[in-house]
């Protein structure tokens, strides 16, 4: 019997549907044509066209950020690719699993200087967790499943994946030969923690007076957010979450102590100070929580658990490391923990949470309402009412962004979508509609600036092609806000280049995409401005809403203090 042969493209469309892809985010161009023709007709991958490569990355992200899944992109070579590396940078800061196709010249041309030629391999090389050159049409299912084993186990992150166009030639058919495995000799994640660790990691908790459990988006990306609450039950302690953190266990939690960092809660950050013992949980002590590494909480034992051993240590000295899948140790923890809960000194833990109390009493998150002005927290509070809590929120970056940070208290895992470690502007729209293309019978809401928006305003096309209804929550404040609050702070008040002085009507802009466009300019429209746009289930709604431009977010860390050294408003430290 013969065996059935394709050609390059076919392949990759084959390795594709066999890796249960669903959706590919791209933009043709010259190098690619051979693939989107294998595209074309068939029914197992779905290509969605948007209107700039960047977009094509976000919306790879925020739909991987929201299924667990790998998004995917393609893109053409040259500036095609080189348009995928802002969001390519922005997955491997947040460890997003992503596998990017990028056309490529002919091999013979390689190093040619051709047309719509760029070494994408080596311009992405500090931001990927690895890249292949694919030079061989029969590697190419072989590789797609290695570049998506690399991108979603271990520390996931993007996977480049370079297609030179003459192996994609449709004239030339390879057997299709699809692994039923993957074993890379150089590639074995750690996924149960050394027992000698876990024996004094153990230790160390139950011999706390003063524990704190500091989890990132380690718990996330993991599925450990059940496992994450039985523990802190368990334990009875306290919990803060980084901003890539929120949802790993309910806001709304009792032991839940708020977000912890540059704009965390008073109580997050002074237990943190405080604290004896702190657990932390796939969590990476960036600077966003850190402040001043010399100063972090000083008189406190560390222990690390991380399944990349290179980010234990790096910026804060772990005392007891533990290297493994989180979903593994957090099982061996739970295990051991669960036999000694009489060690627990629930004295020292009841005049712990006495004095975490008192510091939940000062009400750092408590802000002016005013009268004829909208604030910003106000808006997200009012979404977080009308949805319910259930929305999947995403966000520019910004004020904005801390705003949904600090105010809409997230239920679970993977419901808040942002740019935590790159801080990308113009990521909230594109990763919205990758949200929603996912899950398009939930309320999918993108938060953002009158800056940010403007960023990716082109994908409003898109979301019409696709029927996309997300809901644009934009906080307009006139200007580039959080820059606006560092010159307010740190430079006299002399706002160089922070203020938009020509802005879009964007009412009308919506409209003119086909959408609907509403404008707030008083606090009395807000609540049925809300409750319109949220009952309108079938059309994007870019909502318009003038706030007050002199807002800053608070509390606010001190540069260069200690880690609750803060400002708690305006003149007023804690």
């Amino acid at each position: 019997m013969k065996t059935e042969q394709y050609n390059g493209s076919e392949l990759v469309v084959k390795a594709l549907a066999a890796l249960e892809v669903e959706y590919i985010f791209g933009y043709p161009g010259g190098s690619v044509l051979d693939l989107y023709d294998a595209l074309f007709g068939q029914t197992e991958v779905e290509h969605i066209l948007v209107r700039h490569e960047q977009a094509a990355t976000h919306m790879a992200d925020g739909y991987a950020r929201a299924t667990g899944k790998v998004g995917v992109v393609l893109a053409t070579s040259g500036p095609g690719a080189t348009n995928c590396v802002t969001g390519i940078a922005t997955a491997y800061m947040d460890s997003i699993p992503m596998v990017v196709l990028s056309g490529q010249v002919p091999s013979n041309l390689i190093g040619d200087d051709a047309f719509q030629e760029t070494d994408i391999v080596g311009c992405s090389r500090p931001i990927v967790k690895h890249s292949f050159n694919c030079r061989d049409a029969q590697q190419i299912p072989t590789i797609l499943a290695k570049a998506f084993y690399l991108a979603s186990t271990g520390r996931p992150g993007p996977v480049v994946v370079e297609l030179p166009k003459d192996i994609l030639n449709p004239q030339l058919k390879f057997k299709y030969d699809m692994p039923q495995s993957i074993e890379m000799r150089t590639y074995n994640p750690s996924v149960k923690g050394h027992p000698k660790q876990i024996k004094k990691a153990v230790e160390a908790v139950l011999g706390a007076k003063r524990l704190v459990i500091y989890s990132g988006g380690g718990i996330v990306l993991s599925n450990t957010s059940a496992q994450l609450t039985e523990l802190v039950e368990t334990l009875n302690a306290p919990i803060t979450n980084t901003l890539m953190g929120l949802g790993g266990i309910s806001g709304t939690h009792p032991n839940f102590i708020g977000m912890l960092g540059m704009h965390g809660s008073l109580e997050a950050n002074k237990a943190m100070a405080n604290a004896d013992v702190i657990l932390a949980l796939g969590a990476r002590f960036d600077d966003r929580v850190t402040n001043n590494v010399k100063k972090f909480c000083p008189e406190a034992t560390i222990v690390h658990v991380d399944v990349d051993p290179t980010s234990i240590s790096k910026t804060i000295k772990a005392h007891i490391p533990v290297v493994g899948c989180l979903a593994t140790v957090l099982e061996q923890l739970q295990t051991a923990i669960d036999k000694s809960t009489s060690r627990i000194d629930r004295s020292a833990q009841e005049d712990w949470w006495q004095q975490i109390t008192q510091w939940r009493a000062q009400q750092c998150l408590a802000y002016d309402k005013g009268v004829d002005v909208i604030k910003p927290q106000t808006v997200i509070e009012k979404v977080y009412e009308i949805t319910h809590g259930d929305a999947y929120v995403c966000s520019d970056v910004g004020q904005h962004q801390m705003f949904a940070a600090q105010y809409y208290p997230f239920k679970n895992p993977r419901q808040w979508i942002n740019s935590g470690g790159l801080g990308t502007m113009g990521f909230g729209l594109p990763a919205a509609m990758g949200v929603k293309l996912a899950f398009p019978q939930e309320h999918v809401v993108c938060v953002t600036g009158d800056g940010s928006i403007q960023m990716n305003i082109q994908e409003l096309s898109t979301c019409l092609q696709y029927g996309l209804a997300v809901k644009i929550v934009s906080l307009n404040n006139r200007s580039l806000g959080m820059v606006r609050q560092w010159q307010d702070m740190m430079y006299g008040g002399r706002h160089s280049s922070s203020y938009m002085e020509s802005l879009p009507d964007f009412v009308a802009l919506a409209q003119s995409y086909g959408h609907i466009g509403i404008r707030v300019d008083h606090p009395s429209e807000l609540d049925s401005a809300l409750e319109k746009a949220f009952a309108i289930t079938d059309r994007l709604v870019f909502l318009d809403i003038r706030v007050d431009e002199k807002e800053h977010v608070y509390p606010m860390q001190i540069k260069l203090g200690a880690v609750d050294d803060m400002w708690l408003k305006k003149g007023v430290k804690a």
